[in-house]
């Protein structure tokens, strides 16, 4: 769909990151699936690109790219591996809130470091006790003269075991209105890391836990306003979460379909290749239907953000219809695959296991029908889209949401 979304300079970028993820990052991957631990080495080089920055401003050492060229990086990226499409993705969620609530002062000190591949930032908002109802946490910060002091823990942090830059939303009062969102050096005293677990799938990829035990932290660090914390959270999930997480299930459905196709092209069944048998042909045509499904929802969603439209309604859909649509194909790609499917020398059992991680992130499918529901009844709450895309200033690298604090 490049000639309908996109130009050259995204063309360029697609082969660039392909290129990189084939020889860069493929070769590593047997090694982070057989050791299950965070490939701190892998994620560092990938930052190195300058990736990381491809929605920051050119101002400050960015691409300026927009969210379609974010969006092809961590397709690409997931295509070859989910684990480091996701280290990518999760990066680019800690840049949103730097983008849209930081200081002058913050996006001066923090912006250049991401572009540069020297900064990887993380969010860090979920609990273990309230899960997806962010007013439900429960850990907080405590003003103390002219710092705040931290204390809670945070789970299924992206990036948790290699970010350097903790954006934190706690408690700072009461109700929706006593969450505030504060910026976190990974070196700071009081802040620790649970130990990393192994998981199913993303091997290679942390999403741990962040431990807070009297971390002092300046109030200067506070992103926004004391109370801002449920809308940095919430509008880092909207505007980047859904989006980047549809662009990993988008890059792992597409390995899906090229790795299936060439099994049923090769093996042959009845003295014909195994993809002329019509109910298997049948599936590749179910699968490369939902495949070009998802890529329009998702290339369309973040197109519109790039021209500063109101879109939350498509990112949502986005995320929905990349997941199920996702999950659905690895299904197909596994009966198709019969008993070859569930070895390991073949990559079809790892797309299965790591398109399952990219469900519950930034809300189920449950959570995306029921604002999707308010949406086609007229009652839905407003769009972050609209409140914080801001107006777009074109660059010559493309498209750059213009900062909201000054």
């Amino acid at each position: 769909m490049d000639h309908v979304f996109g130009d050259e300079r995204h063309r360029r970028l697609r082969a660039e990151v392909r290129e990189f993820a084939e020889h860069e990052v493929a070769p590593r991957i047997p090694g982070m699936e057989r050791r299950r631990r965070v490939d701190h080495e892998l994620s560092r080089l990938i930052a190195e690109q300058g990736w990381i920055g491809v929605t920051v401003d050119p101002a400050y050492g960015g691409m300026g790219a927009g969210h379609l060229a974010k969006t092809i990086i961590i397709e690409e990226m997931s295509r070859v591996s989910g684990a480091m499409g996701a280290m990518v993705q999760a990066s680019q969620l800690g840049v949103a809130k730097i983008v849209h609530f930081g200081n002058a002062a913050q996006r001066a000190a923090w912006l250049p470091r991401v572009a540069a591949g020297r900064c990887l930032p993380t969010i860090a908002v979920t609990e273990y006790g309230s899960g997806g109802h962010v007013l439900g946490m429960t850990g907080s910060a405590v003003r103390d003269g002219d710092d705040y002091v931290l204390n809670g823990r945070k789970v299924f942090v992206g990036n948790s075991h290699v970010g350097d830059l903790h954006g934190v939303v706690v408690r700072t009062g009461e109700g929706s209105r006593g969450l505030s969102a504060f910026l976190v050096e990974s070196d700071r005293p009081g802040f620790s890391l649970g130990p990393h677990e192994g998981t199913m799938g993303l091997h290679g990829f942390s999403f741990g836990e962040l431990i807070f035990e009297d971390c002092r932290v300046p109030a200067a660090n506070m992103l926004g306003n004391e109370g801002d914390g449920l809308a940095v959270a919430y509008s880092s999930s909207v505007l980047y979460g859904r989006a980047n997480l549809a662009a990993v299930a988008l890059g792992i459905h597409r390995a899906l379909v090229e790795e299936t196709c060439a099994y049923a092209s090769e093996q042959h069944r009845y003295g014909r290749p195994l993809c002329e048998v019509p109910s298997v042909k049948l599936k590749l045509g179910q699968m490369q239907s939902r495949l070009m499904m998802a890529t329009l929802s998702l290339y369309h969603a973040v197109s519109l953000l790039d021209r500063g439209a109101a879109c939350d309604h498509e990112l949502i859909n986005a995320k929905l219809v990349n997941v199920e649509y996702a999950l659905d194909t690895a299904r197909n790609a596994m009966e198709i695959h019969a008993a070859r499917g569930l070895y390991t020398d073949r990559p079809i059992e790892r797309y299965l296991r790591d398109a399952h991680h990219i469900f519950a992130p930034a809300g189920t499918s449950d959570v995306q029908l029921l604002r999707l529901g308010e949406a086609a009844l007229g009652v839905d709450r407003g769009q972050w889209s609209e409140r914080l895309a801001g107006r777009v200033a074109v660059s010559e690298s493309g498209p750059v949401a213009a900062p909201l604090v000054a």
